[in-house]
């Protein structure tokens, strides 16, 4: 199992993120760093069980919160994969 924790007090711009996520999920070296890249690599290339630990959700700025959306929205689509947060 993949478990993966996004602390947002110390993430706080886009090429932080995807390097958090690029290390931690093992992505491919092809991943565009980018949304569209990311949705692809986690409904097509990561393998689960998958658990992503959102902590400090709130301090996410704008650009940020979109790919906590997209993290969820993920969950919600693949049954072995789990999204979890410290705030809605």
């Amino acid at each position: 199992m993949t478990r993966v924790i996004l602390d947002f007090a110390a993430i706080k711009d886009e090429a932080a993120l995807h390097d958090a996520l690029a290390k931690g999920l093992g992505l491919p070296a092809h991943y565009g760093r980018n949304l569209d890249a990311l949705w692809d690599c986690l409904t097509r290339d990561v393998k689960g069980p998958v658990t992503i630990d959102l902590r400090n959700v709130a301090r996410a700025d704008a650009r940020l919160a979109r790919y906590v959306a997209l993290l969820r929205k993920a969950a919600a689509k693949r049954d072995d994969f789990t999204c979890t947060s410290d705030a809605v």
